[in-house]
């Protein structure tokens, strides 16, 4: 199970194909277009999340509210493309005045015309920008709605802005989603979250941008999907690759990552344990529900680093890629902060790859028997 992605910033629609969904899962819209709510809200975004108001559209894969097997196509339409159809028009003579020249440090634009040989950088960077990210969205609602009839939820919040962060709780699976969502930047700390919020006020101010951390958890899930024995399938590298794709992630951990690095093993692993009603389980979780490429049974939490948005308005030094004279770089409308939106794009990246593990391990065809062969697999691994 996995999906593409086309369609540019100012264009007329985002799509995701899904393909490889099995037949019977239920998908309800209104859950698809709450997430890609979620997406858009975030103190810190710009102005273009004024215009536009995100809604998904089936077109294909799903009949009377369930999949029937075949690819799952979703459209997200761009609003504000009426205000870019001098800019963006698919046919007809280029816009010499709609040129961009002035590659921004930080984004795509120089290595993409590099790359492809385009004498505008706006080839590049409308593809590029993060508004691509509604159409990620949109096609991990149908993995969240697979996951769901699997008894597996994911969530995430947000752990730093700036240079404020919370401390990272103990069990991160535990946090409050609904605490997380009254929170203006997605964090379930409110100390945190005022601080975070004055942080990005005095950005603004400045014509700054800033990035920060966020945490992905996912719970509900069986131990053994993934694999030890073949590297490109092992579970923590197909979710780093998933999120690391996600425009201006620059870091990945797992778990305790980075701070187990300068521990003692013995304040690192996870201590096995049974009883007779939980079967085989972990004392703690520093290794956020993976070992050796797998689940282990215990929820998976991994986290994202976001670099502060590129474009900025006061625009750092860059050259014309005509006159090779240095100018300011080019300036479109952004966001200060966009790492609460990043989160929500965190969660369909996860869910799809959990998904997909998921239809691996317990076949793809249909609902029902992926629910049974689960179950199945529960009572053998629980006696």
């Amino acid at each position: 199970m996995r999906y593409i992605s086309s369609g540019e910033s100012h264009g007329r629609a985002l799509t995701a194909v899904v393909i490889g969904v099995p037949a019977g899962v239920p998908v309800d819209i209104a859950d698809i277009d709450a997430d890609l709510a979620r997406r858009q809200s975030g103190y810190g975004r710009g102005g273009r999340m004024a215009i536009e108001s995100d809604r998904a559209l089936i077109l294909s894969g799903v009949r009377f509210g369930r999949t029937i097997g075949s690819p799952v196509t979703l459209t997200v339409s761009n609003r504000d493309w009426d205000n870019w159809t001098d800019v963006m028009a698919p046919q007809g003579p280029a816009n010499p005045a709609a040129r961009v020249t002035a590659p921004r440090p930080g984004h795509a634009d120089l290595a993409g015309i590099q790359k492809t040989g385009s004498a505008d950088c706006r080839d590049v960077l409308e593809r590029a920008s993060a508004r691509e990210t509604a159409a990620r969205v949109a096609a991990g609602g149908v993995a969240r709605a697979l996951l769901r009839q699997l008894g597996v939820s994911v969530s995430s919040f947000v752990t730093s802005i700036g240079s404020v962060s919370m401390e990272m709780p103990a069990d991160p699976s535990a946090v409050d989603p609904d605490t997380v969502e009254s929170s203006r930047v997605r964090c379930p700390d409110p100390d945190a979250s005022n601080r975070m919020i004055a942080e990005i006020d005095e950005a603004r101010a400045i014509g700054e941008s800033l990035g920060g951390t966020f945490c992905v958890t996912a719970r509900g899930l069986v131990p053994g999907l993934g694999t030890y024995a073949e590297a490109g399938g092992k579970l923590d590298a197909r979710l780093a690759s998933a999120v690391m794709s996600i425009p201006a992630i620059k870091g990945f951990e797992v778990g305790d990552g980075f701070a187990a690095a300068d521990r003692p093993g013995s304040q690192v692993h996870d201590e096995i344990a049974h009883n007779g009603e939980r079967g085989f389980y972990r004392r703690t979780n520093r290794a956020g529900g993976l070992e050796g490429g797998m689940t282990n049974g215990e929820p998976v939490w991994i986290r994202a680093a976001m670099k502060p948005i590129p474009t900025l308005m006061r625009p750092l030094g860059s050259v014309d890629i005509d006159t090779h004279e240095p100018v300011d770089a080019s300036r479109e409308r952004s966001d200060v902060c966009a790492v609460p939106a990043a989160a929500v794009v965190g969660e369909a990246e996860v869910a799809m790859v959990l998904a997909d593990a998921y239809l691996a391990k317990f076949g793809s065809d249909c609902l029902d028997d992926i629910v049974a062969a689960v179950a199945a697999y529960e009572a053998r691994i629980t006696p």
